[in-house]
């Protein structure tokens, strides 16, 4: 595979692809975070965009979700052009995100966090759920059941009547991700969701993104853990200093020499 230090146009690129980011662009007071960067995400894939702190992966996070206001280049998802829409619009869509840093409704269990996810589903009108009609009630249990199913699928059985404030931020890291999930994602964008998490957890977190992915949800992951990347993505996506340098599969990359020095050598977790 050979590096690039600019992303180069191509017309065959993103024809079916989920996502694709275009020459995007963003400075920062006179300092270019982001530039020029193209890249796909394909269907029934896990891409993997890597790089070293500071780089500017969750800037392109928030590029891509409308977030933050891009300087130039163009993002579509599924086809449509995401220039003006809002994220919540965005997250209409089916494009799902999580953050670097969980983030928990206070006040409310585990497997209400969980539900949470599954709202943007929901169809019942809103007098059938003022009146707890039996539609409003039967959609509550499937939606019941199908939290205690992802709690399950993670291991977090045990923790569905705690407190989600009460719960290690490992565990929290988790149940965002299954709660962004419920929302029957079209593309599931994960911010560093294996931070704080023990091997055990990001076990299951390898195990879920696995699963995911043979749901067949496409899955773009920001992510440190290189042993994880390696072992879950089927394409890799290397920024550094705001520009992309290499792509490729993960064999690949952990070939590639300007990866190397730019990023994986100067880590000591590098996978073996």
């Amino acid at each position: 595979m050979t590096a690039v230090t600019k992303a180069q146009p191509d017309a065959s690129v993103g024809e079916n692809s989920v996502l694709s980011v275009r020459h995007l662009t963003k400075s920062f007071g006179g300092l270019k975070a982001i530039n020029d960067v193209t890249f796909d995400v394909a269907p029934h894939q896990v891409t993997a965009m890597i790089g070293p702190n500071g780089a500017g992966k969750t800037t392109v996070f928030n590029l891509v979700t409308n977030i933050l206001s891009k300087d130039a280049g163009q993002v579509l998802f599924l086809g449509r052009d995401l220039a003006g829409m809002s994220a919540v619009k965005i997250a209409d869509m089916g494009l799902i995100r999580t953050f670097q840093s969980a983030r928990v409704f206070p006040g409310m269990t585990a497997i209400e966090n969980v539900m949470v996810g599954g709202h943007r589903l929901v169809s019942r009108s809103g007098a059938s759920e003022m009146l707890w009609l039996p539609a409003a009630r039967n959609e509550e249990q499937r939606m019941l059941r199908r939290a205690e199913e992802m709690l399950e699928l993670v291991g977090l059985a045990s923790f569905k009547d705690t407190h989600a404030t009460e719960l290690p931020m490992g565990v929290q890291k988790l149940l965002e991700v299954i709660r962004a999930l419920m929302a029957q994602p079209k593309l599931l964008c994960l911010d560093e969701p294996a931070a704080g998490l023990n091997d055990t957890e990001t076990q299951e977190l390898a195990n879920l993104l696995r699963a995911i992915r043979t749901l067949g949800i496409p899955v773009l992951i920001v992510e440190h853990n290189m042993s994880l990347v390696m072992n879950v993505a089927d394409h890799v996506v290397v920024i550094d200093s705001g520009a992309i340098i290499a792509r490729g599969t993960p064999a690949a990359i952990q070939q590639n020499k300007q990866v190397i020095e730019a990023y994986l050598g100067r880590e000591d977790h590098a996978a073996s």
